[in-house]
């Protein structure tokens, strides 16, 4: 089955770290589909979709999001049923450190809860042991302060804190398509992310190398913290590239029609079938 990989620019990881790999820009979704992916996957950086990527998968990335309902509507009219959110998320929860992974019970937006598709995410769950299953909370902004963190926690009783997983909720909701949401942590609940790290997430899937630089020559006592970073993406990279080999093709989703994966709006809390494009871009 052919994969492809929609992304445009290094993350921080990337740029700390080093990953020459590259994929290939899909220009159009809805011809990929023609080549029978079973899942499409959500992703927010470029490095998380060169490993997202494989057999019977369609990886877009944040820069995408029009692509993506697009290829979400296309997958529902050909009978193609799963989509996931995949990455890195901050931890909320103090008790996750980086590489813990958490696979959603449900995804918490500004207005709903949506409960994840249970039979996939069991799968998921028996796939990577040790894995937390938790509420994840999308948001449209990075959070880093632990204080911020905690309060969310404490509020919504999300365990992991994500920039893609409530897009991914909504889309799903809107074309009918069983979803989940697999995360690894990369920054834990008590740690601040240093604002260079912050001037290179950006809104899009790659850093921005030369703000990070100038945020580093004005305040160079960043760096420490950054160093901290770049180690803490290390863990979760690691961790990404392993489970993604136990999952295998279609994400641990082996047959999207099954009935047990075609979970009804019934049993789901999910948005009415409002336009699924109506969210705000990630600052």
């Amino acid at each position: 089955m052919a994969f492809e990989a929609q992304f445009t620019g290094p993350p921080l990881a990337e740029s700390l770290l080093g990953d020459g790999e590259d994929i290939g820009r899909a220009t159009d979704p809805s011809a990929l589909l023609h080549h029978r992916p079973a899942v499409i996957a959500f992703v927010g950086m470029a490095f998380e979709a060169n490993i997202a990527a494989g057999p019977g998968v369609l990886v877009l990335s944040r820069d995408s999001r029009r692509e993506l309902t697009a290829a979400a509507k296309d997958a529902a009219r050909l009978g193609y049923r799963g989509i996931i959110s995949f990455g890195v998320a901050g931890g909320l929860a103090s008790d996750l450190r980086p590489g813990d992974w958490v696979v959603a019970s449900a995804i918490v937006t500004s207005d709903k809860t949506h409960a994840t598709d249970l039979a996939w995410s069991n799968r998921l769950r028996d796939a990577i042991a040790g894995a937390n299953y938790a509420p994840i909370i999308g948001v449209d902004i990075p959070v880093a302060e632990p204080t911020t963190k905690r309060a969310l926690h404490q509020t919504t009783g999300a365990a992991a804190v994500d920039m893609e997983s409530h897009v991914v909720a909504r889309i799903a909701a809107a074309h009918g398509l069983a979803f989940t949401a697999l995360r690894v942590i990369v920054d834990p609940a008590d740690r601040t992310i240093p604002p260079a790290a912050l001037l290179g997430m950006g809104s899009g899937p790659r850093a921005d190398g030369a703000a990070v630089l100038r945020e580093l020559i004005a305040r160079p006592a960043q760096l420490r913290r950054l160093v901290r970073v770049a180690l803490d993406a290390y863990l979760a990279r690691y961790a990404m590239q392993r489970a993604r080999r136990l999952l295998g093709p279609h994400f641990g989703l082996t047959d999207p029609r099954v009935p047990e994966l075609l979970q009804s709006s019934a049993n789901q809390d999910d948005l009415s079938q409002a336009d699924a494009a109506s969210y705000r871009s990630p600052a």
